[in-house]
C-alpha cells in the first residue's frame, strides 16, 4: 500500500493487482491524495483528473465514488477550476446515458456523487450549469431505482449547500421531487430525502409558511412503517419547519390576509397527524365506523421525537416563557376522545406526552426553571380537582379525560421533584400553590391511574427530600383512618403510603421504625374491617396486602418483630387444608370469589416481598408454615376454570392475578418443597402456555431477555439502547389491543419496588405468560425424564397443529419456556435427560430456528448454545453442526438461511471456545459464502455477525484465516451500498473482531502485519465515511482497539476531530463509542487530544460550529462537563467522569489555573448560586472583623461559559475540586508552600495551589450553602481537605501567622448553615467533622473567633441531648445515632487538642511558650479553648462514656447477642444494631481518647454535678451514674467500672485485627492507655495486647513501646508492695514475682514471657543480624551496614530498657530463666553498634546500652540468695562473651568517642572493686588498655569528648597499678609513667596545638607530678634510663612555671587597677 501514497495513481502497480485489492489499492490512493491535496498540483493537474475520472467510469464502490468526488473538488479548488464544467458535463452525460444494466449503476451513481460534491465546494462557479445538471437529475430521478434516488437526493442537498441561495429558481421542482420520496419503501431515500427537504428549509421560505401543512401531511406518512432512522430524521425536518414556521429566522414578505403562525397553530397541526394520523379524511372516518384505530404508534411516535425537536432548536428561554401553553395544548392530546376511546391507545399516548417532558423540561430548563415549571403542573392538576371532588357529579367522559392528563401531570411532576431533589424544597414550602396538598386530593380521584400517579409523585418526593418521608406517611395514614368508608379514599392512601415506603429503600437516612409498626397496625385495622362494608371490602383487602406487601420493602430488621402477625394472617387467607379448597366451592358468589381471590393474590405478593426483601427470616420453621398455604393456593389453581365458567368475566382478571401471584412465588422456592404439586401446577402451566384464551404475546418483554445481548443488534437500533427507548418500544407493540404496553395500573403491588424510574408492569395476560414462562424453566429440571419427553413432544405437537398468528404465539411461548428451562439447567449444572428427552427438545428449538420472528430465531440460537453446554456430548455437538451444514447447502430461503447461520456461531459459545481446525474452515466457508450473497442483505447481516462470533469463539486459532477475513470484509465494505445499512453494521461487528482477534501482533513489523494494519486503517475510514451512525460508532470502536494494540499507528491529528464532531450526536450508541474512545485515550495522550480538540474548532466554518463552540472557550473538558450535564444514560455519565478524571491527572498541575476555572464555572452556572457566585470578605471597623452574619456580599458577575448545570454536575465538580488537591499533594512541594510558590512563580512563571487558596476557599463555600444536601455535603468535605492541607502553611508577609487565617469568616458561613435546625443528619455531621478539623488546626488566633466556632458545636450538643424524639419522627434512629457520635467524636477531638496544646504550653522552654510569651497571647489549643470546652465537660464525659459502652456492647460476639439491652443502648435502638455499628466503629477510638484524657486529668474522680439532660439514661447500668440510692456504687467501684471498660475496649481491639484506617484507632487506643494514672491495675490483663503477634508486626509505633515501658515499670511497683507488705509480716521474703519457685513462664499468660517476645521483634526487625538465622541470609542482609535512623535508635533504646528491667518483675528462679535472654540481646546490639554496623547514629545508641547492662547488674536479683550463684555464673559467661568479641578486635576502638568514655569509666569501677572481682578483669583488659593509650602519641585528642575519653582511660590505667600489691606496683608504674610523659608537648608544639591537646599535656603534666613523689625510686631510674624522656618532662616543667608566672603578675595589675568599691548587677 505505500505504492499508492504518491500524487499520481500508480498504474502499474495498481494493474498487477487482482480486482479486490485493486479496489481497496485505489481507494487508499485516494485517502493519501485528499490528505496532501492543498499542495500545488497545476503541473499534473491534466493528468491527475484523467485518472480521476478513470476511476469515474470504472465502477467504484460506494465509499469511493463518495472519496472521488471529494478528490475532484479539491483538485478544481485548489487548481486550475476552468476545465471543471467539463467535468459537469461528463456527469451529466453518464446520467443521460441509456446503459441500465447492473454493472453500469455504480457509475451513474459515482456521476451523481461528483456532481454533489462538485458544486458543494465549487459553489457559483458552476451556477451556469446549474439548471441543466438539476434538470437531468430530476428527470433521471423518475426511472432511477432505490440506490439512485437515495444518492440523487443527497447530490440535491449538496448541490443546495453549495450554492445556497442562488439556487431558488429550482426550489419548487426539488420540493416536488422530494415529497414523494418521503414516502418511498425504501428507508435510505426516505432518509436521504429528509437530508435535502432538511437543506432546502434554510433558504426555501415557502416550506415552513404556505407549504408548511402539506409538507407535515406528508412527513406523517413518512412515519408509518417507518424504522429507527427515518424517525430521527425525519422528526428532525419537521420539528425543524416548525420551530422556523413560529420563531422565523429571516423576515418573509407579508402577503394579504396572511399573519404569523402562532403555537397554537403549530401544535394543531401536530395534534391534527397524533390524533388522526397521516391517512386521508375518507380512511380515517372508515376506520372511526369499523371501530380501530386509524393511528399507527409509529406515527404516533415520530410526531413525539417531531415535538421534541421542536422545543429543542426553540432552547430552553423559549419552553421558560411558553411552558404553561405548551403543556395546556399536550395536555390536549392524552385528554382527546379519539385518544381515550382504547385503553392501550390510551396508555401508549401518556407514554408519547411524558416524553415530551421529560425530554424538554428534564434537559433544556435550569433548575429555577424547571421550579416554576413544577408550579405550572400543579396549577394544571388544580384545575383537575372538580372531577376528583366526590361532591360533584361527573360523566365518565370527564372522568376518562381527567385521568389521563392527571397521570401525565403527575409523573412529570414527580420526575421534577426528583431531579430537583432538595434543590425544590422551598417549592413545597410555599403555601401559594400548596403542592402536597395538591397531589394529596389526587388520591380521592375516582380512576385508579390518577391515584396510582399521585401516590408514585408522593413517591418521588420522598426521594428527592427524604425529610418528607415521615410527614407524608403521618398524613396518610391519618387521612387513611379518617376516610376508611370511601373506596377511593382506602386505595388511593394505602397506595401512596406502599409508595413512601419503596422511597425508603432510595432514602440512605431511612425512616423511623415505628412508621413499620404504624402500617402493621393499618394493615390490619383494613383486613379486620374488610368484611363489615362490602362496598369498600375489595379496596380494603386490597390494601391491606398492598401495605403489608411494601412493609417487607424495609429489611429484616424492621420485619422481623412483625412475621408471627403476619404469618397469622396469611394463615387466615388461605384454607387450613386442601379438602377445605373443595369445600369452599360449594359457597359463596361471584362478589365473595373476588374479594376472595384478591385477598389471596394479595397474600400471596406479601409472600414474594418477603422472599424478595427479607431471605434472612426465611427460616426452616417459616416456610415449614407457608407451604401448606401455598398448597392450598396450587389446589385453587385447578378450580378457577370452574369458577370463571359458574360466575363469567366478573371474576376473569382476577382470576388471572391470582394465577400470575403464585407462579411468581414459587419460582422465587426451591422446587423441592412443592414437588408434590408439580402435577397440579403443570397442568396449568401448559394451559397458559398453549391454551386457547391465549390472545396476546409480549415478545419484546418475553423474549430479549432469553437471547444473547450481542444478537439483539441483528433487530436494529430500536431494541438497543436509544434516547428514545421509552417511546421506541411502543412501536413494536400491538396497535389495537393491551400488546406490550405497560403501566402502574395493571398491577399497583409494583409501586414500592426499587427504581428510579415509575414502573411499567405489563397487562396481567402477558405478565401471566411471562411469569409461566420462568415457572417452567424452574420445575422442568425437577421432572423425571418420560414427564419431560411427553410434555416436549406436546409442545412440538401443539406449534404444527396450530396456524397463523395463534401458532406464533404459541410457538414463542413454548419455546422461551424451553430455552428458560435450559438456562437453570446451566446454571445449575443438571443433567437434561436421555435421548427420548434430547429428540424433541432439538425438534422444537429448530422449529424456532427456522420461524418467521427474527427475535425468535435469536432467542433458539441461544437455545441450541444453552442445549449443548447442558448435554456436553461431542458426538451432539457435532451432529448439530453438520444439520446446519445440510440446511444452508439446500435452503434458499433467507429465513433458514439466517437462522443457521447464527446458530453456526453460537453452537460452541458456552463450551470454552472453537478447537476444532476442521470444523472452523468448513464454518469460515460457508459464512464466507453467504455473507457474500448481495441478493439477500437480511442473511449477509446475519451471516457476518455469526462470523464475528467464530473469530471471538476460535480465539488463536482462527490467525490462519485473517488474512482472508480480513480481505473479505475490506472488499464488502467497498461494494455495499449505504442503503443497506444493516449489512455495514455487520461487518464493522465483524472488523472489530478480527481486530481482537490480531491482538498485540498489530505492532509488528513484517509485511503480513503491515497488510494487514493497513486494511484495518482503510476500513476504518470506510466506515467512519459512513452516513450511518450505528457504523460510525463501529469505525470508532475499532479505532479504539487499534489505539490499544498499536498505538504508534492511530493518527489523533484525524481520530479526535471525528470523536469531537461526533460528542453531540443525536445517536446514543455514537455518543457512547466517542466517550468511551476519549476515556482511553485521555489515560494516554490527554494534552494531545485537547490540543487537537481546540484545533479542529478553530478551523471549522462557522455554520458548523454552534455545539462546539464551547470548545474553544473551556476546552474539551469544558465540552464534557457539559455533555454530562445533558445526559442521562449512567453508563455514558459514568464513562464521561472517568475521562475528565483522567484527563485531570494528567494535565491538572501543569494547567491549575485551568482546571480551577473550569471546576468554579461549573459551579457557579446555577441560578441559585449567582447569589454566592463572587463572595467577598469586609473587614468591620467595630472591631469584630469577622462576623459570619456580615462577611459575605454578593456582587453580579457574568455567568460564565455554561448555564442552569444541574447539582449532579456541580458535585462533581468538587470531587474534581478534591482530586486537584489531592494530585498537588504528590507533586511539587510548593503547591502547599506559599513562600516557596511565589518565589517559583517570579522566577518560573509556574502555577502553585496555594496561589489560588482564595478560590478553593470559595468553591468550597459556595457548594456548602447550596440549596442542594449533596452539594452541601461536596462543599463541606472539600473544606474538609483544605483545612487539613493547609492549615500549617504559614503567612510569608505576617510572621506567627497561617495564611488560612484570613478566611474565617468563610470558614464560619459556610458551616453554619449546617447546623439550622431543619438541616439534615448527615450534613450536621459532616460540618462538626469540619468543625473539630478547624478548632483543632490551630488556625484560629482570636478567642472571639474560636468562640464563634464553639457556639456551633454547643448548639450541636444541645441537640443531641435533646435526645432521638424529635429526629425520629423524621429519619431512622440510626441517624441520630450517626449524628449524635459524630457531635461526640467532634468534641473529643477538640478536647484532645485543648489538652495537648495546654501541655505544649505548660511545658517549659516550649516553643508554643515562648510564641505566646513574645505575642502576649494564649494560644488557640491552650486555656483559652480548654476553658471553653470545660462548661461542657461534665455533660460530655457522662456522653462519652456511655458511648463507650454503647460500642463495648456492639462488639460482643454474636453468641452473646442476647446480652445486648433488650431496648437498645443511649444512642442507639435494638432495632437499629446493625445500621448503628459502622458509627460507633468511625467514632470509638477519639472518644476512648478523649475519656482517658479527661479521667487522667480527674484523677478518675468525677464530682457529680447533676445528670446531663440525656432523653433516657446514659447507659443500662449509667456507669454508675445512678440516683436510685438502692444502686449507688462506691468510687472504687465507679473507677474500676470506667477502667475495666476503657481497658476492655482497648485490648478488644488491640487484639484482634482489623481493616480500615488501623494505625489511626491503634494510636488513639495506645495514647488513652498510656493516659491512666493506675495502669498497674491492669498489668495481666494488657499481657494479651503484648504477647499478640498481630502487634508485634506493629512494634514500630512508639506509643506502643510507651505503653509496654508503663506496664513493666507498674509491675515493678506491684512486685515491690508486695515484697514490703509480706517483709513486714514475715522473716523470710516470699517469691513474688513472675516464674515463681520453678522459674517457667506460661506463654499468653506470662508478661514477662510476651515483652520478651516484643521486644526480640523489635531488635531483629530493626538488626536482623542479631537472628543466626538471618544473619547470613538476604533479609538479614549479611555483614551489611544496617542504617538506623533517630527515630529507629530510639525505639531500639527503649526496648533494652524494656530488656534490663524484666529481671526485676520475676522470682529469683524466674531472673535466672530469663537472664541468658537479656544479655545475649544486650550485648548483641553492643556487639553490632561497636561494629559500626547500625550506620553513622551507632554512637545514639552505646550509652543506653551500657546504662541497660549497668541496670542489670546492678539488679536486686544478683544478690538474691537464691539467684545469687547462678547470676555470677551466667555474669561471668557474659563478660567472657564480651572479652572474645574485644580479642576478636570487633569490640572497643577510640573511633567510637562515647563508647570509649563509657567503657573507660566502667573499667575505673571495676578496677576499684574488690579483688576477686577486679582480677579476672585487669587479666583480661590490662594489656589492651596500655596498647589504647600508647597509641594515643600518634592521634591526639581533637575535641572535648575524646579528650575525656583518653583522660578516663588514664584513670583507669592508674586504678590498675594502685589496685596491685606491693611487689608488682613498681613494675606497672615503670609503664605508667612513659605513657603519661608520651603524652606532654614541647614548647613550640604547645603553642599552636588545639585546646584539647594542650588540656591533654596538662592533665598528663598533673598526673607525673602527683605519682613522681610517691614513686620516687621508680621515677628516678626512669629518668635515668631514658634520657630522651627526663629532656620531655624538664622543657614541661619549665614551661608550665613560666605560664604560672605570667598569670600571676597579670592577676596583680588588674588587681591594682580594679575600684575599692565593687557593683552589684546581680541582686538576686
Amino acid at each position: 500500500m505505500e505504492q499508492a501514497h504518491s500524487l499520481l495513481l500508480n498504474e502499474e502497480a495498481c494493474n498487477q493487482l487482482k480486482e479486490h485489492q485493486r479496489a481497496e489499492f485505489v481507494f487508499e490512493w485516494l485517502r493519501f491524495l485528499k490528505k496532501i491535496l492543498p499542495a500545488n498540483v497545476k503541473q499534473n493537474q491534466k493528468h491527475l483528473l484523467e485518472q480521476l475520472t478513470t476511476v469515474l467510469t470504472s465502477s467504484p464502490g460506494p465509499p469511493t465514488r463518495l472519496l472521488l468526488a471529494q478528490c475532484l473538488a479539491l483538485v478544481y479548488r485548489v487548481g486550475d477550476s476552468l476545465t471543471s464544467s467539463l467535468t459537469v458535463d461528463r456527469c451529466n452525460d453518464i446520467i443521460r446515458s441509456k446503459d441500465d444494466s447492473p454493472s453500469f449503476l455504480p457509475t451513474r451513481l459515482a456521476a451523481v456523487a461528483c456532481l454533489g460534491v462538485l458544486y458543494e465546494q465549487l459553489g457559483r462557479l458552476l451556477i451556469n450549469s446549474f439548471k441543466e445538471t438539476m434538470a437531468n437529475l430530476l428527470k433521471a430521478m423518475k426511472s432511477a431505482e432505490s440506490q439512485g434516488r437515495c444518492e440523487i437526493m443527497l447530490c440535491i442537498e449538496r448541490i443546495l449547500k453549495g450554492l445556497g441561495v442562488s439556487a431558488v429558481s429550482c426550489h419548487r421542482d426539488i420540493y416536488k421531487a422530494a415529497r414523494p420520496c418521503l414516502t418511498d419503501r425504501s428507508m435510505g431515500v426516505r432518509c436521504a430525502a429528509t437530508k435535502c427537504l432538511l437543506e432546502l428549509q434554510r433558504e426555501a421560505v415557502f416550506l415552513w409558511s404556505t407549504e408548511l401543512e402539506n409538507v407535515a401531511t406528508h412527513c406523517f406518512r413518512a412515519f408509518e412503517g417507518s424504522n429507527y432512522d427515518v424517525r430521527v430524521a425525519v422528526s428532525k425536518l419537521l420539528g425543524t419547519l416548525l420551530a422556523s414556521a413560529l420563531e422565523p429566522r429571516q423576515a418573509i414578505a407579508p402577503r394579504p390576509g396572511s399573519k404569523r403562525n402562532s403555537l397554537e397553530e403549530v401544535m394543531e397541526l401536530l395534534s391534527s397527524g397524533f390524533l388522526r394520523g397521516g391517512a386521508g379524511f375518507l380512511r380515517a372516518s372508515g376506520d372511526m365506523l369499523k371501530g380501530t384505530s386509524s393511528v399507527s404508534r409509529d406515527v404516533r411516535v415520530g410526531i413525539t421525537q417531531t415535538c421534541v425537536v421542536f422545543v429543542s432548536i426553540l432552547g430552553g428561554a423559549w419552553l421558560e416563557n411558553h411552558f404553561s401553553c405548551l403543556l395546556s395544548l399536550l395536555m390536549v392530546w392524552v385528554s382527546h376522545a379519539r385518544v381515550t376511546q382504547y385503553p392501550a391507545d390510551a396508555v401508549s399516548c401518556r407514554c408519547c406526552v411524558s416524553f415530551i417532558l421529560r425530554a424538554t423540561v428534564g434537559t433544556l430548563l435550569g433548575e429555577k426553571a424547571q421550579i416554576a415549571a413544577a408550579k405550572e403542573i400543579c396549577q394544571l392538576i388544580s384545575k383537575q380537582k372538580r372531577v376528583g371532588n366526590m361532591e360533584t357529579r361527573v360523566s365518565p367522559a370527564e372522568v376518562a379525560a381527567s385521568q389521563h392528563v392527571l397521570v401525565c401531570a403527575l409523573l412529570e411532576l414527580g420526575s421534577l421533584l426528583q431531579d430537583l431533589s432538595s434543590t425544590a424544597a422551598p417549592l413545597l414550602q410555599d403555601t401559594s400553590i400548596g403542592m402536597l396538598d395538591t397531589v394529596i386530593s389526587v388520591l380521592l380521584h375516582p380512576s385508579a391511574s390518577a391515584r396510582l400517579a399521585a401516590a408514585w409523585c408522593l413517591r418521588c418526593v420522598a426521594v428527592g427530600m427524604p425529610a418528607q418521608v415521615a410527614v407524608l406517611l403521618d398524613r396518610c395514614a391519618e387521612r387513611l383512618n379518617a376516610l376508611k368508608s370511601c373506596p377511593e379514599a382506602v386505595a388511593g392512601y394505602s397506595a401512596a403510603i406502599a409508595a413512601l415506603l419503596g422511597a425508603v429503600q432510595l432514602c440512605p437516612l431511612g425512616v423511623s421504625h415505628s412508621k413499620g409498626k404504624m402500617v402493621m397496625t393499618l394493615a390490619e385495622d383494613l383486613l379486620r374491617s374488610a368484611t363489615q362494608n362490602s362496598r369498600i371490602s375489595i379496596q380494603r383487602t386490597r390494601g391491606c396486602w398492598l401495605l403489608l406487601s411494601a412493609l417487607s420493602t424495609l429489611g429484616p430488621t424492621v420485619m422481623e418483630h412483625h412475621l408471627p402477625r403476619l404469618l397469622l394472617l396469611w394463615k387466615c387467607a388461605f384454607p387450613l387444608s386442601v379438602r377445605d379448597v373443595e369445600n369452599e366451592l360449594r359457597r359463596g358468589d361471584s362478589f365473595t370469589w373476588q374479594v376472595t381471590l384478591e385477598g389471596r393474590a394479595g397474600a400471596l405478593c406479601a409472600m414474594k416481598s418477603l422472599v424478595v426483601h427479607c431471605k434472612d427470616l426465611l427460616t426452616d420453621d417459616v416456610l415449614s408454615r407457608l407451604f401448606p398455604l401455598l398448597s392450598c393456593a396450587v389446589a385453587l389453581l385447578n378450580q378457577l376454570p370452574s369458577l370463571i365458567k359458574s360466575y363469567g368475566n366478573q371474576i376473569r382478571n382476577a382470576a388471572t392475578v391470582f394465577r400470575l401471584r403464585v407462579y411468581e412465588i414459587l419460582t422465587m422456592l426451591q422446587p423441592k418443597r412443592y414437588e408434590g404439586n408439580f402435577g397440579m401446577v403443570l397442568k396449568q402451566l401448559l394451559n397458559d402456555l398453549t391454551g386457547p384464551e391465549i390472545t396476546t404475546c409480549a415478545e419484546l418483554n418475553l423474549l430479549p431477555s432469553l437471547c444473547y445481548r450481542q444478537d439483539l443488534a441483528l433487530l436494529g437500533p430500536a431494541l438497543q439502547d436509544v434516547d428514545q427507548h421509552y417511546i421506541e418500544e411502543q412501536v413494536r407493540s400491538q396497535p389495537n389491543h393491551q400488546g406490550n404496553s405497560g403501566t402502574l395500573e395493571y398491577d399497583p403491588f409494583t409501586i414500592f419496588e426499587k427504581a428510579q424510574d415509575v414502573p411499567t408492569p405489563l397487562p396481567p395476560g402477558s405478565a401471566l405468560a411471562a411469569a409461566a414462562v420462568q415457572l417452567f424453566g424452574v420445575i422442568f429440571p425437577h421432572l423425571g425424564i418420560q414427564q419431560k419427553a411427553q410434555i416436549l413432544e406436546q409442545f412440538c405437537e401443539f406449534v404444527r397443529q396450530l396456524k397463523g398468528a395463534r401458532q406464533q404465539t404459541v410457538q414463542i411461548h413454548v419455546a422461551a419456556a424451553f430455552c428458560c428451562t435450559l438456562k437453570c439447567l446451566a446454571s445449575s449444572r443438571r443433567e437434561l435427560g436421555s435421548e427420548e428427552v434430547q429428540r424433541p427438545a432439538l425438534s422444537l428449538l429448530l422449529g424456532a430456528l427456522e420461524g418467521p420472528n427474527p427475535l425468535l430465531r435469536c432467542m433458539a440460537a441461544e437455545g441450541l448454545a444453552r442445549l449443548v453446554q447442558v448435554l456436553n456430548d461431542p458426538n451432539f455437538t457435532v451432529s448439530i453442526t453438520l444439520m446446519s451444514f445440510d440446511k444452508l447447502k439446500t435452503a434458499r430461503d433467507a429465513i433458514t438461511r439466517t437462522g443457521h447461520a447464527l446458530a453456526l456461531g453460537a453452537v460452541y459459545r458456552y463450551l470454552g471456545g472453537i478447537s476444532s481446525p476442521q470444523y472452523l474452515s468448513t464454518c469460515v466457508g460457508v459464512l464466507f459464502t453467504l455473507s457474500q450473497d448481495s441478493t439477500s442483505p437480511e442473511v449477509q447481516m446475519w451471516s457476518l455477525h455469526a462470523l464475528s462470533m467464530v473469530v471471538d469463539l476460535a480465539g488463536p486459532l482462527y490467525h490462519s484465516h485473517l488474512e482472508a477475513s480480513f480481505n473479505l470484509v475490506l472488499r464488502l465494505l467497498l461494494s455495499t451500498p449505504h442503503t443497506h445499512v444493516e449489512v455495514q453494521q455487520s461487518l464493522g461487528r465483524c472488523f472489530n473482531a478480527l481486530i481482537t482477534s490480531m491482538g498485540p501482533d498489530l505492532q509488528g513489523e513484517g509485511a503480513g502485519v503491515c497488510a494487514v494494519r493497513t486494511s484495518c486503517l482503510v476500513g476504518c475510514a470506510v466506515m467512519q465515511d459512513s452516513q450511518d451512525c450505528l457504523v460510525q460508532a463501529q469505525a470508532i470502536s475499532c479505532l479504539q482497539q487499534l489505539h490499544m494494540f498499536a498505538p504508534g499507528f492511530v493518527n489523533l491529528a484525524s481520530l479526535v476531530p471525528s470523536l469531537c464532531i461526533n460528542l453531540c450526536s443525536s445517536y446514543l450508541s455514537l455518543r457512547r463509542a466517542v466517550v468511551a474512545c476519549l476515556r482511553q485515550l485521555a489515560q494516554r495522550e490527554a494534552v494531545e487530544v485537547s490540543e487537537h480538540a481546540v484545533a479542529l474548532v478553530k478551523e471549522l466554518p462557522r455554520r458548523d460550529n454552534t455545539q462546539l463552540g464551547l470548545i474553544l472557550d473551556v476546552g474539551l473538558e469544558g465540552a464534557l462537563f457539559s455533555l454530562l450535564d445533558r445526559e442521562s444514560d449512567p453508563c455514558l455519565c459514568r464513562d464521561i467522569q472517568e475521562t475528565l478524571v483522567h484527563m485531570m491527572s494528567s494535565a491538572a498541575e501543569s494547567n491549575l489555573a485551568h482546571w480551577l476555572k473550569l471546576c468554579k464555572d461549573v459551579l457557579s452556572a446555577s441560578a441559585d448560586s449567582a447569589a454566592a457566585a463572587a463572595v467577598e470578605t469586609q473587614q468591620e471597623e467595630d472591631g469584630d472583623r469577622y462576623d459570619d452574619s456580615s462577611a459575605f456580599h454578593a456582587k453580579s458577575e457574568s455567568s460564565g461559559p455554561f448555564s442552569n448545570l444541574r447539582w449532579s454536575t456541580r458535585v462533581f465538580s468538587m470531587e474534581c475540586v478534591c482530586r486537584i488537591i489531592a494530585q498537588c499533594e504528590n507533586g511539587n512541594s510548593a503547591h502547599f508552600n506559599m513562600a516557596l510558590a511565589q518565589e517559583q512563580h517570579l522566577h518560573e512563571s509556574a502555577d502553585f495551589l496555594v496561589l489560588h487558596l482564595a478560590d478553593l476557599i470559595r468553591m468550597a463555600f459556595m457548594a456548602a450553602t447550596d440549596h442542594s444536601d449533596q452539594l452541601r455535603l461536596a462543599g463541606l468535605q472539600t473544606l474538609l481537605v483544605i483545612i487539613r492541607k493547609f492549615s500549617s502553611v504559614p503567612e510569608p508577609e505576617f510572621p506567627g501567622h497561617v495564611i488560612l487565617e484570613q478566611y474565617q469568616a468563610n470558614v464560619g458561613a459556610a458551616l453554619r448553615p449546617a447546623f439550622h435546625v431543619d438541616a439534615p443528619p448527615n450534613v450536621t455531621a459532616k460540618a462538626c467533622q469540619v468543625c473539630s478539623a478547624w478548632i483543632a488546626s490551630g488556625v484560629i488566633s482570636d478567642l472571639r473567633d474560636l468562640r464563634r466556632v464553639h457556639q456551633l458545636l454547643a448548639s450541636s450538643l444541645a441537640k443531641v441531648q435533646v435526645g432521638r424524639e424529635v429526629s425520629s419522627q423524621l429519619y431512622n434512629e440510626s441517624t441520630f445515632t450517626m449524628e449524635t457520635l459524630a457531635v461526640l467524636k467532634a468534641w473529643a477531638e477538640v478536647y484532645i487538642t485543648a489538652v495537648q496544646g495546654s501541655r505544649q504550653r505548660e511545658s517549659p522552654g516550649s516553643l508554643l511558650q515562648q510564641q505566646n510569651d513574645e505575642a502576649g497571647t494564649t494560644g488557640p489549643a491552650g486555656a483559652g479553648l480548654l476553658k471553653l470546652v470545660q462548661t461542657d465537660l461534665a455533660t460530655l464525659s457522662r456522653l462519652w462514656l456511655a458511648a463507650l459502652q454503647d460500642h463495648a456492647l456492639l462488639t460482643l460476639p454474636s453468641q452473646y447477642s442476647s446480652q445486648l439491652p433488650s431496648t437498645g443502648g443511649s444512642f442507639y435502638t435494638a432495632e437499629t444494631v446493625e445500621q448503628a455499628r459502622p458509627h460507633y466503629y468511625s467514632a470509638w477510638a477519639t472518644i476512648l481518647h478523649a475519656t482517658a484524657l479527661w479521667l487522667n486529668s480527674t484523677g478518675f474522680i468525677m464530682v457529680d454535678e447533676g445528670p446531663a439532660n440525656l432523653s433516657r439514661p446514659v447507659t443500662p447500668t449509667s456507669m454508675g451514674q445512678s440516683t436510685s440510692l438502692s444502686s449507688v456504687k462506691s468510687p472504687e467501684d465507679v473507677n474500676t467500672d470506667r477502667l475495666h471498660l476503657i481497658l476492655g475496649i482497648s485490648v478488644e481491639f488491640l487484639c484482634s485485627p482489623h481493616s480500615g484506617d488501623q494505625m489511626e484507632n491503634i494510636d488513639s487506643c495506645l495514647q488513652a492507655l498510656t493516659s491512666g494514672p493506675y495502669l498497674y491495675i491492669c498489668i495481666f490483663g494488657l499481657i494479651y495486647i503484648i504477647t499478640n503477634q498481630w502487634i508485634i508486626l506493629l512494634f514500630n509505633n512508639r506509643p506502643i513501646v510507651e505503653l509496654v515501658r508503663q506496664i513493666v515499670c507498674a509491675a515493678q511497683e506491684h512486685v515491690k508492695e508486695k515484697r514490703h507488705s509480706a517483709e513486714a509480716e514475715k522473716e523470710t521474703v516470699p517469691e513474688f514475682g513472675e516464674g515463681r519457685d520453678t522459674g517457667g513462664l506460661v506463654p499468653g499468660k506470662s508478661l514477662v514471657f510476651g515483652a520478651l517476645e516484643l521486644c526480640l521483634c523489635t531488635l531483629v526487625r530493626k538488626l536482623p543480624q542479631l537472628s543466626p538465622k538471618l544473619a547470613g541470609s538476604p533479609t538479614g542482609r549479611g555483614g551489611q551496614t544496617c542504617s538506623l535512623s533517630n527515630t529507629d535508635c530510639r525505639l531500639v533504646t527503649s526496648a533494652l530498657v524494656i530488656l534490663s528491667e524484666l529481671p526485676s518483675i520475676c522470682s529469683p528462679e524466674g531472673s535466672v530463666s530469663v537472664l541468658p535472654t537479656v544479655l545475649y540481646l544486650l550485648l548483641g546490639v553492643l556487639r553490632e553498634a561497636v561494629k559500626g554496623s547500625v550506620g553513622a547514629e551507632s554512637g545514639q545508641l552505646v550509652p543506653g546500652i551500657l546504662q541497660a547492662l549497668r541496670t542489670v547488674l546492678t539488679s536486686p536479683m544478683s544478690r538474691a540468695e537464691k539467684s545469687r550463684g547462678a547470676w555470677t555464673e551466667l555474669l561471668r559467661c557474659a563478660l567472657h562473651t564480651l572479652l572474645e568479641s574485644w580479642h576478636t578486635g570487633s569490640a572497643l576502638s577510640l573511633s567510637s568517642t562515647t563508647l570509649c568514655l563509657r567503657s573507660y569509666q566502667l573499667l575505673v569501677s571495676l578496677f576499684q572493686g574488690p579483688a576477686p572481682v577486679a582480677r579476672p578483669f585487669i587479666l583480661a583488659l590490662g594489656g589492651c588498655l596500655v596498647s589504647q593509650l600508647q597509641e594515643v602519641e600518634k592521634s591526639r585528642p581533637q575535641g572535648p569528648a575524646e579528650l575525656q575519653a583518653v583522660q578516663d582511660a588514664i584513670r583507669a590505667l592508674e586504678a590498675l597499678v594502685f589496685a596491685a600489691d606491693e611487689t608488682h606496683c613498681p613494675q606497672l608504674v615503670a609503664v605508667l609513667l612513659p605513657i603519661l610523659i608520651s603524652l606532654l608537648l614541647d614548647e613550640n608544639a604547645l603553642a599552636s596545638a588545639p585546646a584539647a591537646s594542650r588540656s591533654l599535656h596538662e592533665f598528663a603534666l598533673g598526673d607525673l607530678m602527683r605519682i613522681g613523689p610517691q614513686h620516687s625510686a621508680v621515677f628516678r631510674a626512669l629518668m635515668a634510663s631514658a634520657p630522651h624522656m627526663k629532656a620531655r618532662l624538664e622543657a614541661a616543667v619549665k614551661g608550665n612555671q613560666e605560664n604560672m608566672n605570667t598569670k600571676a603578675q597579670t592577676t596583680r595589675v588588674i588587681s591594682k587597677n580594679m575600684p575599692s568599691i565593687q557593683l552589684k548587677f546581680n541582686f538576686l
